[in-house]
């Protein structure tokens, strides 16, 4: 663990004020899951990114729903996420037209714990016409940030932390359920034990 790791989450929380940030909204979310779907010729859309928060929680802080992407692939057809990507990626006429877009990524994008496929949260209404959205549950999403460890993915914890949207005692115990080398294993745990101190 690199010195003053705490001590770097302090500054990743004075970010623009949240006044001044843009979000996604849950209804933009289920426009990127019925577009994914359509381009995908796929009724099931995984969401793997940090907007998978708008599954379990549409009313997030918005400190959560700054990116204006949400990480997609097509769970029957995740070799078409490239084509998703196209269609509907950063860049894309979409992109300019709406402000938001989807990053079509691989299966193994995120590093998630065993049966995390079994909590997803399933989006599915009108504004999805028929396409499914299985988004990440808050401590998997969690889990996958904190092991990627980048500076945004990691103030992203500490604000869920800082709502108490997730638990120290459930964090650990995915922990545990996912597959990786144990320095790896002892720095997360690490890393969870400190943004939940104070």
């Amino acid at each position: 663990m690199r010195p003053g790791f705490g001590h770097h989450l302090h500054l990743l929380e004075s970010l623009l004020p949240t006044s001044e940030i843009r979000s996604m909204q849950r209804s933009e979310l289920e426009h990127l899951i019925r577009a994914s779907g359509e381009i995908a010729d796929d009724d099931e859309i995984i969401i793997i990114g940090s907007q998978a928060i708008l599954g379990q929680f549409p009313n997030a802080p918005v400190r959560l729903l700054s990116s204006m992407e949400a990480d997609v692939y097509p769970k029957n057809s995740p070799d078409k996420a490239d084509k998703v990507d196209s269609a509907i990626g950063e860049g894309s006429s979409f992109h300019e037209l709406h402000g938001y877009y989807a990053q079509g990524v691989g299966e193994k994008t995120a590093v998630l714990p065993r049966d995390w496929e079994k909590r997803v949260v399933a989006v599915n209404n009108e504004n999805t016409n028929g396409v499914t959205g299985y988004c990440l549950e808050v401590h998997d999403l969690a889990i996958s940030k904190i092991v990627a460890a980048r500076p945004k993915d990691l103030a992203f914890v500490q604000e869920l932390v800082r709502h108490k949207m997730i638990k120290s005692k459930t964090m650990l115990r995915r922990l545990g359920q996912t597959d990786i080398s144990e320095p790896i294993r002892s720095n997360v745990r690490t890393r969870v034990k400190l943004l939940f101190v104070g």
